[in-house]
């Protein structure tokens, strides 16, 4: 039963970084850019739930829906005033500019909510599950996660695969050019996918809170490295990849503090991702392109 319990933990984080993987995988699948202040939205969405939520004391589904929101147009100014401008540039700008927008993030957190963590009060008010005569619990907050990583997956593949919006995606991700000529609105795309991305982002920062419930400015940080770690690890791009990838980061994870080392666990995550990169560069479900000159 302990292997259960550490293990449903483990699917229960690993949906976690799957929902932010999500984010990263589709704004590099359909933009070719990687976005590192991702997870420093995450951090953004934690602080509106708190704000409307526990300090103004509003229903959570208030808090949820204002944090979804605020996620979601904030995806969408980054991508018009930070990223647009440099749809040319080189990819080390793009870096660069990313890190610079985390940071930025980071520091008007700082300033407006200060450095003390806050104390997230839950948004899932289902009841934990016992099983095996009380040996075994499923918290609330795991059952809500992995179920809710399983309906946004399942949603976010149909989105892409049947609707008009998803396949403008396929086409930008395919040729930007040639999606252009063919009447795509590139940057109505590339937008819309910044802002689901960061309305995924809003979600997982609710739900980290939840499980882990202390709010600071660096919360999303390492939390968004993993998740990046976990779209590379199940195939950069690749939708099931960064499900599958998110899943069994958070597995490795609970499983290494568990019968390893709380102290290597991390160091653990990050090997495995470099045994796994030398076996098969592009990742689990990533595909090898072979580019014309």
């Amino acid at each position: 039963m302990e292997f259960l319990q550490f293990f449903i933990s483990g699917l229960s984080l690993g949906s976690i970084y799957a929902i932010i993987a999500l984010g990263y995988t589709m704004v590099y699948g359909i933009a070719k850019m990687l976005n590192f202040a991702h997870g420093d939205v995450i951090m953004v969405g934690g602080y509106l739930v708190f704000t409307v939520s526990t300090s103004m004391g509003l229903p959570v589904w208030i808090g949820m829906t204002a944090a979804v929101v605020g996620c979601t147009a904030l995806g969408v100014l980054i991508e018009r005033f930070a990223y647009r401008p440099l749809r040319g540039a080189t990819s080390l700008a793009v870096l660069i500019t990313a890190i610079g927008v985390s940071y930025l993030l980071q520091n008007l957190a700082l300033l407006i909510f200060g450095a003390a963590p806050k104390s997230f009060t839950s948004v899932v008010s289902v009841p934990a599950l016992t099983l095996a005569g009380g040996a075994l619990t499923i918290t609330g907050e795991s059952l809500v996660t992995i179920a809710a990583c399983i309906v946004i997956m399942i949603v976010l593949t149909l989105f892409v695969n049947k609707t008009k919006p998803g396949r403008a995606m396929h086409a930008v991700s395919e040729d930007r050019g040639a999606a252009q000529l063919m009447g795509v609105n590139v940057n109505g795309t590339i937008a819309l996918t910044f802002a689901i991305g960061s309305a995924l982002a809003a979600i997982a920062g609710a739900l980290l809170c939840s499980a882990y419930p202390t709010l600071t400015p660096y919360t999303g940080a390492m939390p968004g490295i993993k998740a990046f770690v976990a779209a590379v690890f199940g195939g950069i791009g690749s939708i099931p990849g960064a499900m599958i990838g998110g899943i069994l980061l958070g597995l490795i994870e609970s499983l290494s503090k568990a019968y390893i080392s709380s102290e290597m666990a991390d160091a653990i995550v990050f090997l495995v991702l470099i045994i796994v990169l030398v076996v098969k560069p592009t990742g689990i479900f990533g595909k090898k392109i072979s580019e014309k000159v």
